[in-house]
């Protein structure tokens, strides 16, 4: 069975064409920004930089999950956070990370980052 991959025009007054990207694209994109926070040490699914660096970008997306509607996007990210982290801190500095990478990235508007704790590391 063939994957569907979603895409989203995100530049259509370009003279030389359309600019669209993927769901999947916009996945990556949140995942990398959740990873630079301190305290967030991999994604759901175990999913680390370090196993970014060996295996790919695809994997990343694992723990995100994106709807676009109209322009705005919505983000679900699950992460994995090291042990004695204030929770609510690290979850609002994913939020805004999530939020500002993605909206400079792309020109799309966030509407909400939802942050879900998959688990806890003593790394």
């Amino acid at each position: 069975m063939e994957d569907v991959r979603n895409t989203y025009r995100i530049n259509e007054k370009s003279e030389l064409g359309d600019v669209h990207i993927s769901d999947d694209v916009l996945a990556v994109i949140s995942a990398m920004a959740a990873l630079e926070v301190d305290g967030v040490v991999g994604m759901a699914g175990n999913i680390t930089s370090e196993i970014v660096a060996k295996l790919g970008m695809k994997k990343l997306s694992k723990g995100v999950r994106v709807d676009v509607a109209e322009g705005s996007v919505m983000v679900d990210v699950s992460i994995i956070i090291r042990m004695n982290e204030k929770i609510i801190e690290v979850s609002k500095k994913v939020q805004d990370r999530v939020k500002t990478t993605v909206e400079n990235m792309t020109g799309l508007k966030v509407e909400n980052v939802n942050v879900n704790i998959s688990s806890v590391l003593s790394k």
